[in-house]
C-alpha cells in the first residue's frame, strides 16, 4: 500500500463497481503499536469515553481496472490502533457526506465522549468498516445508524490516506424531497449547511470545506 498521504483514488463509483477482498490472516502490529492502543484505549476510559476496541479493517492495497471498477483489499486488525495519534496501521473508516433534496450539507457535531474528534463538526456519517463488509456498505449503515435515514443515490467518490496513516473510503449521499433525519446520541447538535460553501458558518474547518469542494466536483 502507498504511504504517502493523498487521493489513492478517484470515482464516482456505484455499489456494484466496489469490491472488498479480504484477507483471512489478522494483522499484527508491532509491539509499541499495539502498547499505545492500549494506552489510547485507557485514556478514553478516563474520561469517560466507552473502553473501544474489538476487530474493523486495515487497507493493505487497491486496485482500479480498466473499465474503472475499484477492488480494495482489506485485513481484519484491531480497532484501537487507529487511536494512535502517529500512526494508525492503515486502519479503515467510511465517511459519507449527505445533501438534502435542495443541495445542503448534513453537518453533525460529535459527542464530547467519542474517540474520535470529540466536539468537532463532522460531515455526514462515518465510522469503522466492521469484518467482513464492504466500504461501500459501511456508508448506508452508518447514515441509518448515525441519522435513521436511507438515501435516494448513494456514490463513492474516493479512496484516500491521511497523513496520520488512516485511510478513508469517501461517498455522497442524496435524500429524497421531505426526508427527515434524527440524529444518534454521537451528535450533540446538529445543522443543515447551505449548498454554497462559501456561505457556510465559522464551524466550518477549513478541512470541511477542502472536502465539500472536492465533491462539488463530482458528477451526481
Amino acid at each position: 500500500m502507498s504511504t504517502v498521504p493523498g487521493i489513492l483514488a478517484r470515482g464516482p463509483w456505484s455499489s456494484d463497481q466496489v469490491t472488498a477482498r479480504w484477507s483471512q490472516e489478522r494483522y499484527a502490529p508491532p509491539a509499541e503499536q499495539s502498547e499505545a492502543a492500549d494506552a489510547a484505549v485507557a485514556a478514553l476510559a478516563r474520561r469517560g469515553s466507552p473502553s473501544h476496541d474489538g476487530w474493523s479493517a486495515r487497507l493493505v492495497g487497491h486496485e482500479v481496472d480498466d473499465a474503472g471498477r475499484l477492488t480494495i483489499d482489506l485485513q481484519p486488525a484491531r480497532w484501537a490502533l487507529r487511536l494512535v495519534e502517529a500512526d494508525a496501521s492503515g486502519s479503515m473508516a467510511a465517511l459519507c457526506a449527505v445533501r438534502d433534496a435542495d443541495g445542503r450539507w448534513l453537518a453533525g457535531r460529535r459527542a464530547a465522549w467519542l474517540a474520535s474528534w470529540p466536539g468537532r463538526w463532522a460531515l455526514g456519517a462515518g465510522g469503522a468498516v466492521d469484518l467482513g463488509e464492504s466500504p461501500f456498505e459501511t456508508l448506508v449503515r452508518e447514515l441509518r445508524e448515525e441519522w435513521s435515514v436511507t438515501p435516494e443515490r448513494i456514490q463513492g467518490e474516493a479512496l484516500i490516506l491521511l497523513p496520520h496513516g488512516m485511510s478513508m473510503f469517501i461517498g455522497q449521499a442524496w435524500l429524497a424531497a421531505g426526508a427527515q433525519v434524527t440524529p444518534d446520541d454521537e451528535h450533540d447538535a446538529f445543522d443543515w449547511w447551505p449548498a454554497d460553501i462559501a456561505q457556510w458558518p465559522d464551524e466550518a474547518d477549513e478541512p470541511l470545506r477542502r472536502m465539500a469542494a472536492l465533491l462539488e466536483g463530482a458528477p451526481a
